[in-house]
C-alpha cells in the first residue's frame, strides 16, 4: 500500500505562486518510486478531476496545456517527495489538488497520466486563488 500525503496549498492572490508538496510512502515494502509515474490533479467545484503534470521514474515531465510555462513537477527521490511549482496563479487555478501515482505502466507516464490509470491518490490540498 502507497501513501500519498499533500501539503502546501492556501490562498494565494492573482500572480502569486505556490509550491505543493506530496510526501510518499508504502507499509509492507518498500516504496519503488522506479515503479511509479507520479501525478498531479486538481478538481474544481462542479468539475470533472483533471490532469496537471506528470512525472515519469525517469524525471520526464509532462503538463497540460493550461499550466505549461507556469507550473514545474520535480521531485528529492532521497525524501520520496514530489512538488509541484505553480507561479502565475489565476483564480482558474482554484481547485482541490490532488497527488497520484500509477503502476499501470511501471514508471512510465505515457503522456500526461490519465485518472483511469491512477492507483493510489493523496487527500488533496486547496489552492485558492483570488483578491
Amino acid at each position: 500500500q502507497v501513501q500519498l500525503v499533500e501539503s502546501g496549498g492556501g490562498s494565494v492572490q492573482p500572480g502569486g505562486s505556490l509550491r505543493l508538496s506530496c510526501a510518499a510512502s508504502g507499509s509492507g515494502y518498500a516504496f519503488s518510486r522506479l515503479s511509479y509515474c507520479m501525478g498531479w490533479f486538481r478538481q474544481a467545484p462542479g468539475k470533472e478531476r483533471e490532469g496537471v503534470a506528470s512525472i515519469s521514474s525517469g524525471g520526464h515531465t509532462t503538463y497540460a496545456d493550461s499550466v505549461e510555462g507556469r507550473f514545474a513537477a520535480s521531485e528529492d527521490n532521497d525524501k520520496n517527495t514530489l512538488y509541484l511549482q505553480m507561479n502565475s496563479l489565476s483564480p482558474e487555478d482554484t481547485a482541490m489538488y490532488y497527488c497520484a501515482a500509477s503502476s499501470r505502466f511501471g514508471g512510465y507516464c505515457r503522456g500526461l497520466l490519465k485518472r483511469i490509470f491512477v492507483d493510489h491518490w493523496g487527500q488533496g490540498t486547496q489552492v485558492t486563488v483570488s483578491s
